[in-house]
């Protein structure tokens, strides 16, 4: 049976190497039941034709017996009857059923061995099925575990470069102070340097009264007049 072969790689097969094969195991492991439960629809389907062909060949078994029963129950009936003739077409006809009985002893059997075959597979697909169900839960919340370990290390990735801007900030502040801090120092050597203010331009052009009449004293000395202001 064609069936049985098919199945018998499913059968075989390690869910856990299937696992380690697969490249996004969300998605992989999905598609993976998918398959599983079609080919677990298909051997439900077969199992129940094969277990449906033992019971047949089982009856067909049955019924041989039965017969072949029958007739030694008549050829006895045809004896104690006094009828030999009728005892020995009932004989005959146990002869062939007996013949017939080999072949349908070894459909049987091989028919039962088909269905045990098909219902250890079901029985071995549905665990499976059921252990990757499980599986598929726990593979779902690691893969959500670890995207958000990548999240976790893109921000920290971000936050080392925000320090490095930080840091690049706090060199641009520092040269901004150095260049106000001198520019105050020159305003300040600026601000006492003489005659830079209105103060020391009027102090400048101010004449000193002492000085103005020494100053008289000299020029009457060398006889040196100021004329006197007319008055008008």
């Amino acid at each position: 049976m064609g069936i049985l072969s098919r199945f018998k790689d499913i059968m075989a097969a390690n869910i856990n190497a299937m696992l380690d094969k697969m490249e996004d195991p969300e998605k992989m492991i999905d598609q993976c039941l998918r398959n599983l439960n079609s080919d677990l629809a298909k051997v439900k389907s077969e199992t129940a034709g094969v277990m449906a062909q033992e019971k047949a060949c089982k009856r067909d078994l049955t019924t041989c017996e039965s017969d072949i029963a029958k007739m030694q129950n008549y050829a006895i009936k045809a004896l104690e009857a006094g009828n030999e003739e009728d005892a020995k077409k009932f004989l005959a006809e146990k002869a062939k059923l007996t013949a017939k009985l080999a072949g349908l002893q070894d459909n049987y059997t091989v028919a039962a061995e088909n269905a045990q075959k098909m219902r250890d597979m079901h029985t071995k697909l549905t665990r499976d099925i059921e252990e990757l169900e499980s599986r598929r839960e726990m593979i779902k919340s690691k893969i959500a575990v670890a995207n958000a370990q990548e999240k976790i290390n893109q921000m920290t990735g971000n936050i080392t470069g925000a320090n490095n801007s930080i840091a690049a900030f706090e060199r641009l502040e520092n040269l901004a102070n150095k260049k106000l801090d001198k520019a105050q120092a020159e305003a300040e050597l600026n601000a006492k340097r003489p005659g830079s203010t209105i103060r020391d331009l009027t102090a400048k052009y101010e004449q000193n009264p002492d000085v103005d009449k020494e100053l008289e004293a000299l020029k009457a000395s060398l006889g040196m007049t100021t004329p006197t202001p007319s008055a008008e």
